[in-house]
């Protein structure tokens, strides 16, 4: 279990758009402020489902072979297929985009504006239900599944969630701490982080996706025909 939490903890952390969308929204006026409620309301996101899944199996494991342990592992074979097919299907979108370059160079370019001056305006409630709405989802929901595991009477168990959650939140929250103590430093540092995020975010999500889909599918196979 803690393996398969640090890897699915690592792989949100990676995740580049909710990266991209929490550099906005620290970029803004009132930062700071906003960037504090993205981060509350994505950790409430990843407690919340920890708490529901302790509560559905009462802080026990299922027996092994059991009906809730193969459910949870069937749940996470499902999963990281749908990890691979959508790290296929961003793989073929992104090359027809790199096919088609010259429409990519005729396309507006306001769009990126028009996000800057929508996140200026936004308030903390605003950036709140950004954080829930951008959460890679897929990937809270392997950790839920992984997380049916869970011997909350070791004390193994307590920390392999609490380092699931301070790892799976760690990047946006050395942002904000960068944006507390050198601000002026690091809205130009973030905003150049954007923009490299902006042009490499495909081939990220495609390796992120499909190393992990790869590794929840080898290991839910293995232990249902183990």
């Amino acid at each position: 279990m803690i393996l398969d939490l640090f890897l699915i903890g690592l792989a949100i952390a990676l995740y580049p758009i909710p990266v991209m969308a929490f550099v906005l929204v620290v970029s803004a006026p009132r930062g700071v402020y906003k960037g504090l409620a993205f981060i509350i309301a994505w950790l409430a996101c990843l407690v919340a489902v920890i708490a529901m899944v302790l509560l559905f199996t009462g802080g026990q494991p299922p027996a092994p072979r059991s009906p809730p342990s193969i459910a949870a592992l069937a749940a996470t074979l499902v999963i990281g297929l749908s990890l691979i097919v959508y790290s296929e299907h961003r793989r073929r979108r992104s090359r027809r985009t790199a096919a088609a370059p010259a429409s990519q160079e005729n396309r507006p370019k306001g769009s990126g504006r028009s996000l800057t001056s929508r996140m200026d305006q936004a308030t903390g409630w605003s950036a709140a239900g950004l954080a829930v709405l951008l959460q890679p989802w897929g990937m809270v929901s392997a950790a839920a599944a992984t997380v049916v595991k869970a011997d909350l009477s070791q004390v193994s168990s307590f920390l392999a969630l609490f380092g699931f959650c301070v790892l799976a939140t760690a990047g946006l929250l050395a942002m904000e701490l960068y944006m507390v103590f050198a601000p002026e430093k690091a809205q130009h540092s973030l905003v150049s982080l954007r923009g490299w995020l902006e042009r490499h975010k495909d081939p990220a999500i495609v390796l992120i996706c499909l190393v992990l889909g790869l590794w929840l599918v080898g290991r839910s196979l293995y232990q249902l025909t183990g």
